[in-house]
């Protein structure tokens, strides 16, 4: 019973992780095209990143693209997995860009990362085929 009742908490936990993340990467994605959001002044280093991304000109749209499309497969529930796959490196990006230049953010990073980790490992059965040697 109370394996049930474990099971059901973890499912509850990670349809609510996966909304968040869904919801987070959705408008973060739009943002960087509507920028209904505008971005904080920036300045040294997160402001030599930022114009390496603009300067590259498929990056960044790109890169939003994805936010975007993982955001509504999240929403959706359609394709879990690929989703997180496609967000694994870009959430990995974020924690190591926040720990090496803009310490500031770097709690809403290791959020992330954590959530993309954690809706990873109960998706895992999913995985078991790109991890066998």
């Amino acid at each position: 019973m109370e394996s049930t009742n474990q099971s059901k908490s973890v499912s509850l936990a990670a349809k609510i992780v996966r909304y968040l993340l869904g919801l987070m990467f959705l408008v973060f994605g739009l943002n960087g095209f509507f920028n209904f959001m505008p971005m904080p002044p920036m300045e040294g280093a997160m402001q030599t990143y930022m114009d390496g991304m603009v300067a590259s000109a498929y990056f960044l749209p790109l890169l939003k693209i994805c936010q975007v499309l993982t955001g509504v497969l999240l929403l959706t529930g359609m394709y879990v997995p690929l989703a997180l796959s496609i967000l694994l490196p870009i959430t990995l990006n974020i924690v190591l860009l926040h720990a090496a230049i803009d310490p500031s953010g770097l709690g809403m990073g290791v959020f992330v990362f954590v959530a993309n980790v954690f809706l990873i490992w109960v998706n895992k059965e999913s995985f078991k085929g790109i991890l066998t040697r």
